[in-house]
């Protein structure tokens, strides 16, 4: 008998990923998650790099990661979250959409080369509805945070 409540093996590779979210490229935002506390946090990277489509007009000659990617990828790990959460469940099962954001704040700017680290804590699911804050770091350093509130359809 296998036991559905363990926590999935990490770390989870961007082919667990795909079949955990909806995103593909160039909207796909998260490379790898790194560690899982189930219902409770997440940890994922995302790799930057010159070859993101953004990078052609964010700003020529001067490359940034835009902002509301870096929040986008946030709310990616929060549903990797929630997904790896309940492994034992269809992934397909729910689809969760972004529907608030608030508290957004940009410390630095995210560039070519850097990796970024997606750090999420649920902070409450109530019904189809579920609330996470995220900080984004770059070598341990604070560069975007935000609260964000997702809702569930059921495709």
């Amino acid at each position: 008998m296998t036991d559905t409540s363990a926590t999935p093996a990490l770390p989870a590779t961007i082919a667990d990923i795909q079949r955990l979210l909806p995103h593909r490229y160039p909207f796909l935002l998260v490379d790898r998650v790194v560690e899982l506390e189930p219902n409770k946090r997440v940890l994922a990277y995302k790799n930057v790099s010159i070859n993101e489509p953004f990078f052609q007009g964010h700003f020529p000659g001067k490359p940034v990661m835009p902002g509301v990617l870096v929040v986008e990828a946030l709310a990616q790990a929060g549903g990797l979250l929630t997904q790896l959460s309940n492994a034992a469940g269809d992934p397909q099962a729910e689809t969760f959409y972004l529907v608030k954001v608030d508290n957004a704040k940009f410390s630095r700017m995210v560039v070519p080369g850097d990796r970024l680290e997606l750090d999420v804590e649920l902070k409450r699911r109530i019904r189809n509805m579920a609330q996470y804050v995220g900080v984004a770091r770059v070598d341990g350093e604070q560069v975007a945070c935000a609260e964000i509130l997702c809702a569930a359809s059921r495709d």
